[in-house]
């Protein structure tokens, strides 16, 4: 299969949603604006049917990222996030993926209102990986 983010072959991850024959590698998903769920069905999905967060929710104008504090873009997004169990915390996609990954499962939480439950659900759901230790 063709990568339809860099153009190579040996891509050999498909898009679950039927009838899209989107392939793409792991290494290209990100570059690509698709997401793999890590969770026991491990799904993904290309950036046209890749899931978005359902939330009601828009930041602030001058909202910065908890995390690195840069700006946020004015509206979710694939790169842009929020916390769906406060709707105030507001986070790059690349700054809560290395949150996760420091945490790891057991620590991985809002970084503001500290909710563990339905944040790392949605987490796990939007495609950022959380390791199991």
């Amino acid at each position: 299969q063709r990568c339809f983010v860099c153009g190579e072959s040996g891509a050999a991850i498909t898009c679950r949603e039927t009838g899209c024959d989107r392939s793409f590698h792991l290494p290209c998903a990100v570059e690509g604006g698709c997401i793999t769920q890590f969770l026991p069905q491990y799904r993904s999905f290309c950036r046209e049917h890749r899931p978005k967060q359902a939330v009601e929710a828009a930041p602030e104008e001058n909202t910065t990222c908890l995390i690195c504090l840069d700006p946020v873009e004015d509206r979710k997004s694939y790169s842009t996030m929020v916390c769906p169990a406060c709707k105030h915390a507001w986070f790059h996609r690349g700054c809560i993926q290395g949150q996760a990954l420091c945490a790891g499962i057991s620590r991985f939480q809002c970084p503001l209102c500290r909710d563990s439950d339905v944040f790392v659900s949605e987490m796990l759901a939007m495609g950022i990986r959380i390791p199991f230790r």
